[in-house]
């Protein structure tokens, strides 16, 4: 048993080695997966002289590519990463259900509505539209929650809302681009598909904020969600204020979601495929919500360093590649519980 402190809270937690041993091995793809992201691109940079820019020591070149473009977008696509797989694992864990994720249940559209709305309605720049999708998430999620709110805001609930609330905002996002300016409309798609274009170190410190305070944050709150397993009558017995903490919960996951959104577009599965993928890693009960985030960022830098070489020297939307990749998860996923039924 290990106790740390969190939030001037006592947080007591059982190590699993098996989960410890997943975690050092994302953390290790993740680093490589970093210097790669340093090293590739138009104009390649060994891996000495990048590591040497970004510590203040390198060429006026080197300095150029690695620490104002690449170090940056990398470092955005970790923490946008993380981010979406602790969400993720937040909402599967609360639906008891896997497809219980953000961007299923339409919290991850709420936020595009947002933004696509600043975007082409009121002509708004970058800061706005990041704005306009962190509100458009939050308001997603409150009407998600209030809709499925009867008597608990059961799982089964949250997840048929959200998917009807979802194909409602898809419909709408797809009506303001139909109606939009040719251009206008080109960079809302890009941006709807999920991109990590351009991304520099605004968008890389304000994920670094949003993970420092939220992820902890999660990791509190989230030592009940083993005891909401139970049901909702088990846990009230069990002395767990169950709707409190099933709010707050929510609360955490949509804002992660919300500020991942606005970094980086509603990119795709990351939410869905990184929590199931690091409990079948892990092979441990309960949520894992750090396993999950680590999966994440590395899946989502990993994916990223494809959307960008797969077609160079253009570059696929990062949201493409997760797609892909989220899409045969999911036919896997679906065969192999058709399998299991017919057995």
């Amino acid at each position: 048993m290990t106790t740390v402190r969190l939030f001037g809270e006592r947080v007591s937690f059982r190590l699993h080695a098996r989960t410890l041993w997943v975690c050092l091995a994302l953390l290790v793809v993740t680093a490589c997966a970093l210097g790669a992201a340093m090293m590739l691109g138009d104009y390649p940079v060994p891996l000495s002289d990048a590591l040497t820019a970004v510590f203040g020591d390198g060429s006026r070149m080197a300095e150029l590519f690695v620490t104002r473009r690449r170090l940056p977008r990398a470092l955005t696509a970790v923490l946008v990463g993380v981010a979406l797989g602790v969400s993720g694992a937040v909402f599967q864990s609360l639906t008891r259900n896997p497809l219980g994720s953000p961007d299923i249940v339409g919290f991850g559209q709420g936020a595009s509505t947002g933004a696509v709305l600043v975007l082409l309605v009121f002509g708004g720049g970058t800061t706005q539209t990041a704005a306009g999708a962190f509100v458009g998430g939050l308001l997603a999620a409150a009407v998600v929650y209030l809709l499925a709110l009867n008597r608990g805001a059961h799982g089964y609930r949250l997840v048929l809302v959200g998917i009807g609330v979802s194909s409602m905002l898809i419909a709408f996002n797809n009506y303001l681009v139909t109606r939009a300016d040719l251009n206008d409309a080109r960079a809302a798609t890009v941006w709807i598909v999920g991109s990590l274009f351009e991304r520099r170190w605004p968008e890389a410190v304000l994920m670094a904020v949003a993970v420092a305070v939220l992820v902890p944050l999660a990791v509190v709150l989230g030592r009940v969600l083993s005891i909401l397993d139970i049901g909702d009558a088990g846990a009230t017995g069990l002395g767990v204020r169950v709707e409190r903490a099933r709010l707050a919960l929510i609360v955490v996951a949509v804002a992660l979601t919300a500020v991942a959104t606005a970094c980086a577009g509603p990119v795709a599965f990351v939410a869905l495929v990184a929590p199931q993928v690091a409990r079948r890693l892990t092979g441990s009960p309960g949520p894992g919500l750090l396993p999950a985030g680590l999966l994440g960022g590395a899946l989502l830098l990993i994916s990223d360093l494809v959307a960008q070489r797969v077609t160079s020297p253009g570059e696929l939307p990062v949201g493409v590649v997760t797609g892909a990749v989220g899409g045969v998860y999911l036919a896997w996923l679906l065969a192999r519980e058709w399998r299991s039924g017919r057995g």
